[in-house]
């Protein structure tokens, strides 16, 4: 693990740690905005900040970024009254990919604030496997049965649980490809 994603990982148990988690907007574009600030300020300089240039993914194009405020603007306005809406939300801000780098790590507390919030569950990141979860988001711009099964059947009320948190952060790093030494 490099010292980027070292220092990352601790600012992502410190948010919420701290208690910081609960100064951040859910499901808003300013509360992405944030949570990536907090896991990347001094890191990356553009923490927090949407991006001005066009980034893919293998063959995948993530949204244009002549057009990213006004896609943004409109994901931000999506339902997030039923765990179907919200995972629907979660893939539109998935293809968008608003930063250059950092994105997954902060989209998943982005959806896990949004479940809690409305759902009062979180995902149980430790139960979803790496693979099925990466093919799931990747074939989710067509169809986000896939990952609203796989996410629906991980889903707990332990909303609370430090464990079930920290196991999850752990999770969304080893999703990026990242181990712990």
């Amino acid at each position: 693990m490099s010292n980027i994603d070292k220092k990352s990982l601790e600012n992502a148990y410190r948010l919420f740690e701290s208690g910081d988690i609960e100064s951040i907007e859910v499901g808003t574009v300013k509360g992405l905005q944030q949570i990536h600030r907090y896991l990347f300020e001094g890191l990356y300089d553009f923490a927090g900040k949407i991006r001005e240039l066009n980034i893919s993914k293998g063959n995948f194009r993530f949204a244009n970024s002549l057009y990213l405020k006004e896609v943004l603007a409109k994901i931000e306005t999506m339902s997030e009254e039923s765990f179907e809406d919200i995972i629907a939300k979660y893939v539109e801000m998935n293809i968008a990919h608003p930063f250059m780098e950092g994105n997954g790590r902060s989209m998943r507390i982005w959806l896990d604030m949004m479940l809690k919030n409305r759902l009062k569950k979180v995902v149980n990141w430790q139960n979803v496997d790496k693979n099925l979860y990466l093919q799931a988001m990747e074939r989710s711009p067509v169809n986000d049965l896939e990952l609203r099964v796989l996410l629906g059947n991980n889903l707990t009320d332990k909303i609370d649980d430090r464990v079930i948190i920290f196991k999850g952060i752990e999770q969304s790093y080893y999703y990026e490809g990242y181990e712990k030494e």
